[in-house]
């Protein structure tokens, strides 16, 4: 594709986001606008749990597709069914909730091509990263990143951060072997990209403001949890079963039926 910019699918997973998810896809297609790239933004409402994806249906933004399924399965496995959508030459998603400034996707973008990239990794470790989030965080975050050192050998320094930019091939390749639906997807996506040969992973900088986040402390630990289970099940299922040696099944529709609005 020499000469011409590749085709950008932006998939944005959405759940309980009804005050601020119009906002949130404002950012992404102004920021998204300045950019050299043609796209689609595939917004994903897991689960049918507020009034989401009637404010998108209302807002007729343009480059927008909308898909809401009944129910709730995690936002890993949204990302994934946006992923078995998405027409791009290169496939990204971004966490909604507006934590990660949009601005930086042309950055990731950048690196894309600056480094020939399989994969680009929206990290807080990146020495030109602005990050504001709790100290609590930043220990948890930096213990699970030797936590994933120590079992995976991955040598990325941020693996959770909800931005990652991802060649088609690659998505061709790994997500027939992906099964992670909630805590450890991102982790399980970079595990499996390294397992099949795709080893061309960097790091790009992103801004992110996590105290904007309002998390009760019980919700936290829930999630800490899961991620560390999802962790070990994930090193079981590489090292033991050996589940990603060969691609399984085609992407797992929802049985329930599939609501869908696109505006061009």
């Amino acid at each position: 594709m020499s000469g011409v910019n590749p085709f950008l699918s932006l998939i944005v997973p959405c759940y309980k986001q009804e005050k601020i998810i119009v906002a949130n896809l404002n950012q992404l297609v102004q920021a998204l606008d300045k950019t050299r790239y043609s796209y689609e933004i595939i917004v994903v409402m897991d689960g049918n749990v507020d009034h989401s994806f009637d404010k998108i249906k209302s807002a007729k933004l343009h480059n927008v597709v909308a898909y809401q399924y009944e129910e709730n399965r995690g936002k890993s496995y949204a990302i994934r069914f946006g992923m078995s959508r998405a027409n791009g030459d290169h496939i990204m998603f971004i966490d909604s909730g507006m934590e990660i400034d949009p601005d930086g996707i042309s950055m990731l973008l950048e690196h894309m091509k600056w480094y020939s990239a399989d994969i680009i990794v929206g990290s807080k470790r990146h020495p030109a990263s602005l990050v504001k989030y709790t100290f609590q965080r930043k220990i948890l975050s930096y213990g699970y990143y030797y936590f994933v050192k120590t079992l995976f050998g991955v040598k990325v320094r941020d693996t959770q951060a909800g931005i990652k930019v991802f060649k088609k091939e690659v998505l061709q390749k790994i997500l027939p072997r992906l099964v992670e639906k909630r805590f450890a997807g991102d982790l399980e996506m970079l595990v499996v990209s390294r397992h099949v040969g795709y080893n061309r992973i960097f790091e790009a900088p992103i801004r992110l403001d996590y105290e904007f986040a309002k998390v009760s402390t019980a919700s936290e630990w829930r999630q800490i949890l899961g991620i560390f289970l999802d962790t070990l099940a994930i090193f079981y299922r590489k090292h033991f079963v050996k589940y990603y040696d060969f691609p399984r099944n085609k992407f797992r529709e929802p049985a329930e039926k599939i609501k869908k609005i696109s505006f061009k």
